[in-house]
C-alpha cells in the first residue's frame, strides 16, 4: 500500500510539474512577440521639427502626489493630453494646466473610470462615447497636425476581466471598440490603460480586428503597472496605431506617484514613410471585414438603445 501511494504521489507530482511546464510554455510563447529579438511590427522614424507630443496617464485617483503629475505634465508640454482615473477633486488640481490647451473634454467619474482629454491642435470632432453596455466613457477625437492633416485619437480605459463574467461579452466589447476606431478612412492612434496585459487575449484582439500595429512588438514590454513594485510589472497601458503614422518616439515617463507609468509618444503623419517603415501588414481580408462591421452595427444598435444615442450620433456613424 505504501508502495502504491507513493507510486500515484509520484505520478501526480510529475502530471504538475508536466502541467506547470506546459503553462510556462504557452505563456512564453504568448509573451515572445514583445521581445527584442522578434521581428517588429514598425520601425522608429527619425526625429522631426514639428513631430507631435502625445502623453497618456492613469494618474490613480488615490493618488496624493498631484505636484508630481502636474510637474511632468508641464515639463513635457505634450500637444495631445489624456488622463484616467479623473474625479472631481484631479479636475480641481488639474485646472490650472488645462487652461493652456484649446480644447478640453472633462469627463470626471468617481468610479475609477473618469477621464480628461485635452489638446492644442486644432479639433474638428471631440466627444465622450460609451462603446460597452456599462458606465465606462472613451474619448473619441478627429484632430488636425500643423500641416492640415487629419487623424482620429482614441482614448480607452475598459474594464480589468473579471473571473466568471461573459467572456463573450467581453471580446464583442473590445471587437466593437476596434472597429468602431477604425470605421473613418484616416490614421488612428489608440492609447490607453487596457487593463489587461499586451499579450492578453484582449490587447491580442484588439489589434487583429482593428487591423492596428503595435510599436511594442520586437521592442520590448515596456511595463507601466505597477509603478511602484518593479517586480510586479506588467504592460497593460496600450498604445496602437494604424498605418499612415510614424513612431519617432515611444517611452515611459518617471514615477509620479501612480501606480501607472505615463506612456508617451510622438508622430508625424506621413503614409509614405510609414510604409516604408511598417515590417508587418494587417491581416484581415474583405470577407473578414465585413463580418466583423456587420457585427459591430448590429452592437452599435443595442449601445443606442441602452445608453440612449440621438440621430446625430447615428448619422455621423458613431455610437
Amino acid at each position: 500500500m505504501l508502495l502504491l501511494s507513493a507510486w500515484v504521489g509520484g505520478l501526480f507530482g510529475l502530471a504538475m510539474v508536466i502541467a506547470m511546464l506546459v503553462c510556462t510554455l504557452y505563456q512564453l510563447y504568448r509573451i515572445v512577440p514583445m521581445m527584442p529579438f522578434f521581428p517588429e511590427d514598425i520601425a522608429i522614424g527619425e526625429p522631426r521639427n514639428g513631430d507631435l507630443s502625445l502623453f497618456a496617464l492613469n494618474v490613480e485617483m488615490e493618488n496624493d502626489k498631484a505636484e508630481d503629475v502636474l510637474a511632468t505634465i508641464r515639463e513635457q508640454s505634450p500637444d495631445v493630453l489624456f488622463l484616467m482615473e479623473i474625479n472631481q477633486d484631479w479636475l480641481d488640481v488639474l485646472e490650472p494646466i488645462l487652461k493652456d490647451y484649446q480644447t478640453v473634454l472633462r469627463e470626471p467619474k468617481d468610479n475609477y473610470y473618469g477621464l480628461v482629454f485635452a489638446t492644442r491642435l486644432k479639433v474638428h470632432e471631440c466627444t465622450v462615447e460609451y462603446l460597452t453596455r456599462d458606465n465606462t466613457p472613451s474619448v473619441f477625437a478627429r484632430i488636425e497636425d500643423h500641416d492640415g492633416r487629419q487623424f482620429h485619437f482614441v482614448g480607452l480605459h475598459p474594464r480589468p476581466p473579471v473571473p466568471g463574467d461573459d467572456t463573450a461579452e467581453r471580446d464583442l466589447q473590445t471587437l466593437y471598440a476596434a472597429r468602431f476606431a477604425r470605421k473613418m478612412d484616416l490614421p488612428t492612434i489608440v492609447m490607453g490603460d487596457f487593463n489587461d496585459a499586451a499579450w492578453s487575449h484582449t490587447a491580442r484582439m484588439f489589434k487583429h480586428v482593428g487591423e492596428y500595429l503595435d510599436v511594442r512588438a520586437g521592442r520590448g514590454m515596456y511595463a507601466s503597472f505597477h509603478a511602484r513594485y518593479w517586480w510586479f510589472r506588467c504592460p497593460i497601458d496600450q498604445m496602437f496605431i494604424t498605418e499612415g503614422i510614424v513612431i519617432s518616439f515611444f517611452g515611459m515617463g518617471r514615477y509620479v506617484g501612480s501606480d501607472h507609468f505615463p506612456v508617451m509618444v510622438r508622430i508625424r503623419l506621413d503614409q509614405d514613410e510609414a510604409a516604408r517603415l511598417a515590417r508587418r501588414r494587417p491581416l484581415l481580408i474583405d470577407a473578414q471585414r465585413k463580418e466583423l462591421d456587420a457585427e459591430v452595427a448590429e452592437f452599435r444598435q443595442e449601445l443606442m438603445e441602452i445608453h440612449g444615442g440621438d440621430a446625430k450620433a447615428e448619422e455621423a456613424g458613431r455610437l
